[in-house]
């Protein structure tokens, strides 16, 4: 039996449930094939559960410091198993929510694994082994990544294990070793240390988060080492040995020095990037090609065969949910023939959610640097915020960009409270091609965090009141 459609795409996180609702929106006859849970990784155990986690973190770290604020508390405990419940709640309700918007806007949701046969057929095994063909004019690829495997490291997801098994652990150990500093890697170091386990984070590149302006990953180093968290920049793990309860592992340094015993660590973790899941999906046969291991595609998510389409983190580059979406918005309105501008991927924010939490946009300084641009930089520390100081959040800084000779924002780059809230305007402003005289000329409400994004705009051009 052979369904008929106009789209059908193949996963359902937040580039495939996105693209389906945009496309049935615009008249076009979709199917969304998920052989799991809809929301993809993402709401189901990735961005959302992972944030609802963190916020107890926050919660817990808030507790402790309950008497300065003039609260009697006593001592404060806390229920793993219970927080971890909370967070499969949270995804849950965002699960529900896409089966609601699936409802609403009559996408069909066909549960199954997905292999493509050629000629816009894809072929559906459901459970229990039974297929059918679906037959549609365009299909979309969105089936997203995996963490990535690495030999010598065995996954039982007990001693050794991703951060999919990191978000269920109801019994945390004494000492854990992460290996791998990007966002995954450091939002679990917080999250661990913060409800007292002593965590050792390891990443092989200069600094942690790799992808982030040095200054900024500088102020994240010392804000964790402060807090207890053992970060080793520029290391690498070896000799790495994993026996039920107990991971034994040197960590040699790039710069010389590394010690030649090893540690004993718990549990490790590993955080050490993605990789595609581009398996079993008969993409040779289709004709769609890969690149570096993700299926390769243009400014218009088109892939290398005709009426095929690719989104997420299936295709590459930046790995982050609203690239992701963004990526369907402009695949779904090549597909109905609308007229889409092809992404900037040079003004996708990243955020990181740990405490303090990280968010950027735009060029880093290194970068300008190494393109030979003329720009000027303004910096305004939280501690001289009004707002930062009345909720006690002094740790971090506003730090902006700007090109010469017009002013124009470069790159943003924030570390601190609430962050990754504060990038939006600067994407705003990036989107817009605003320059420093219309951020000096949008009056900013006080007091607020946002102000020094105002303030550090003043600071690059000598104009601020209060720095």
């Amino acid at each position: 039996m052979t369904e008929s459609y106009d789209l059908a795409v193949i996963g359902s996180g937040p580039g495939g449930y996105v693209a389906g609702i945009r496309a049935a929106q615009q008249g076009l006859k979709t199917a969304v094939i998920e052989k799991d849970r809809l929301g993809g990784v993402c709401l189901n155990w990735g961005c959302i559960p992972t944030k609802a986690l963190l916020r107890d973190a926050e919660l817990f770290e808030s507790f402790q410091d309950a008497a300065a604020h003039g609260f009697s508390l006593g001592k404060v405990g806390f229920d793993a198993a219970k927080i971890v419940a909370r967070s499969r709640q949270v995804a849950d309700k965002m699960n529900r929510g896409v089966a609601a918007l699936f409802k609403k806007y009559k996408v069909t949701h066909i549960a199954g694994t997905a292999k493509l046969l050629g000629a816009g057929r894809v072929q559906v095994t459901g459970a229990a082994g039974e297929a059918a063909t679906v037959q549609a004019k365009d299909l979309l690829i969105a089936t997203g990544a995996r963490p990535r495997a690495l030999a010598g490291y065995p996954v039982d997801g007990h001693t050794v294990i991703t951060y999919r098994h990191a978000l269920e652990l109801t019994q945390f150990p004494k000492r854990l070793l992460i290996v791998g500093a990007g966002a995954i890697g450091v939002e679990f170091a917080y999250y661990f240390s913060t409800f007292g386990v002593e965590v050792t984070l390891v990443e092989m590149l200069p600094q942690l988060l790799p992808s982030e302006d040095e200054e900024i990953a500088a102020a994240l180093l010392r804000a964790f080492r402060k807090r207890g968290v053992r970060c080793h920049p520029g290391t690498t793990v070896k000799a790495f040995k994993a026996q039920p309860g107990r991971v034994e592992a040197i960590l040699s340094a790039a710069a010389g020095g590394g010690a030649d015993t090893p540690e004993v660590w718990d549990v490790a973790l590993l955080a050490v990037g993605m990789e595609a899941n581009t398996e079993h999906l008969g993409l040779e046969a289709a004709g769609v090609a890969l690149e570096r291991g993700f299926i390769r595609t243009d400014g218009r998510m088109r892939t290398t065969a005709e009426h095929v389409y690719a989104i997420g983190d299936v295709a590459g580059r930046q790995l982050l949910a609203h690239k992701a979406s963004a990526e369907a918005e402009a695949a779904v309105g090549a597909i109905a023939g609308h007229a889409h501008p092809a992404l900037d991927y040079g003004r996708i924010p990243a955020c990181t959610y740990c405490r303090p939490q990280v968010a950027s946009i735009g060029l880093t300084e290194q970068q300008c640097k190494a393109q030979g641009l003329k720009y000027r930089v303004g910096r305004f520390p939280y501690a001289a915020s009004g707002k930062a100081n009345a909720i006690e959040h002094t740790e971090g800084l506003v730090k902006l960009i700007f090109g010469e000779p017009h002013g124009q924002v470069l790159g943003a780059h924030l570390i601190g409270a609430e962050a990754t809230e504060l990038i939006a305007e600067l994407g705003l402003a990036m989107r817009l091609e605003a320059t420093h005289e219309e951020i000096l000329a949008t009056i900013h409400a006080h007091p607020t965090l946002s102000e020094m994004v105002f303030e550090a705009t003043g600071v690059a051009f000598g104009s601020s009141a209060n720095l």
